[in-house]
């Protein structure tokens, strides 16, 4: 009896011996994963950034509802606002208080007077990942998901850009303090994500309009600080001449009000960033019908006339978004593209009777839903054909799958996350250009 006591003794220490052992060697292999990755820092899509806002007492509140707050110093949610965008006696005040006007003696645009705003929680991903579950789905929140389930984690290997949505890019040479704020913050950042990762270079991955300010980031910053701190860019759901969708939603009506949503949209800079480009789309495709005249990409000045746009809207467009589309060039830093194809994408617009009020009649064609497929191949000529993007830039285009599904959809969050540790074993350095960019034809 004493024997079999001492050998169940022994067995126990050998299985707890064998537990322990065990554990340990896990930790440790997941204590190694993380040393080797790769810091990460995700910009999102379009809606994505969380705004606060408070009121001074220079604000010019249009009615005494929309000033109750007005001088209290309290900062309140502005975007995103489920209430303010729902609840009728609030939409007037949300939608004076979301608005930007451009200010013609800075040359840039700025809150309505005696509003002031600031993006939430900069630098972490749970800045864009709001109280509405649904912003999983959109807001990279499966992708957030699956690189912890790895080893990542928020703030330390994993890092978060979110941004005020009303703002854009604008031709460099102009005043464009919103977008300098945030180019300074996100090269921050970068180097702050570097610094806590044993000096490793960081992978940006970017989601719908998040590429589009990660690749005027990117280009406008020192080419040897780029490739020092960026190892790898992927870029999802984006195109590299606009999408069509943005022209209906610039035109289409929300009914009337004192202060309609449409108007507040056409207020924002970032309103004219996404506008179909000329260089991609060129000037023999109609984009828009009516029965008077038809409207190509290189006809938009026409087109936004004809949408009821002001002409000083539409000289902000000819002289802040419009270069910008028009110099679309290759980051020169190892970079994978990775769109959805074989969604009915809006291709044409018709308004037959010319009033561009009313719902037009939406031709189809290929893109990911949101993004038209010639602006996805586009890709492939701006950056693939970049002497400079030789041997470093990748496509990656699947099929039926939508803008959101690219960043949510189980088989493409698991592509992507397979993308970013490749990115990370990969030992890629671009080709240095000879003589500047490939330039983006008209």
């Amino acid at each position: 009896m004493e024997e079999k006591l001492q050998w169940l003794c022994l067995s126990c220490l050998m299985v707890f011996a064998s537990f322990f052992s065990l554990s340990g060697s896990t930790s440790a292999a997941h204590h190694h994963q993380r040393d080797v990755l790769h810091p990460v820092v995700l910009l999102p899509g379009f809606s994505c950034g969380q705004i606060e806002a408070r009121l001074t007492d220079a604000y010019d509140s249009p009615s005494p509802l929309c000033g109750v707050r007005k001088g209290d110093g309290r900062w309140f949610r502005l975007w995103k606002n489920s209430t303010g965008l729902q609840d009728l006696p609030d939409v007037p005040c949300f939608a004076d208080q979301l608005r930007l006007v451009y200010d013609p003696t800075a040359g840039d645009y700025r809150n309505v007077p005696g509003v002031e705003t600031r993006v939430l929680s900069f630098g972490s991903t749970r800045g864009f990942l709001s109280d509405d579950p649904a912003d999983k789905e959109i807001c990279m929140g499966r992708l957030v998901e699956a690189l912890e389930r790895i080893g990542y984690i928020d703030g330390e290997s994993l890092f978060g850009a979110p941004y005020d949505l009303r703002h854009a890019p604008a031709a460099p040479e102009l005043p464009n303090r919103e977008f300098s704020r945030f180019r300074r913050s996100l090269t921050a950042l970068v180097e702050h994500a570097s610094r806590r990762n044993g000096g490793k270079p960081a992978i940006l991955v970017s989601h719908s309009q998040g590429g589009l300010l990660a690749l005027e980031f990117l280009n406008r910053s020192p080419l040897a600080w780029r490739r020092r701190l960026v190892k790898h860019f992927i870029m999802a759901s984006t195109g590299a001449g606009g999408i069509v969708v943005t022209m209906k939603g610039l035109a289409a009506s929300d009914g009337a009000g004192v202060l309609s949503m449409r108007r507040v949209k056409r207020s924002f800079e970032s309103a004219f960033a996404g506008l179909p480009s000329p260089a991609v789309f060129g000037g023999e495709t109609p984009l828009v019908v009516t029965r008077a005249r038809n409207y190509t990409a290189r006809d938009m000045p026409e087109f936004l006339s004809a949408a009821g746009l002001p002409a000083s809207a539409v000289s902000l467009y000819l002289s802040r978004a419009l270069p910008v589309a028009l110099n679309l060039r290759a980051p020169l830093v190892p970079m994978t593209c990775v769109n959805g194809v074989g969604v009915p994408t809006p291709e044409k617009l018709v308004y037959w009777d010319g009033d561009v009020d009313k719902d037009p009649e939406v031709l189809h064609g290929d893109g990911d839903g949101v993004v038209n497929l010639a602006s996805i191949l586009a890709l492939d000529a701006v950056f693939g054909e970049d002497p400079g993007q030789r041997g470093c830039y990748r496509s990656i285009k699947m099929a039926n799958t939508t803008h959101i599904g690219v960043v949510s959809d189980a088989f493409a969050v698991e592509r992507l996350v397979h993308e970013i540790l490749e990115a990370g074993r990969a030992n890629q350095t671009c080709v240095l250009p000879t003589a500047g960019h490939w330039p983006l034809r008209i």
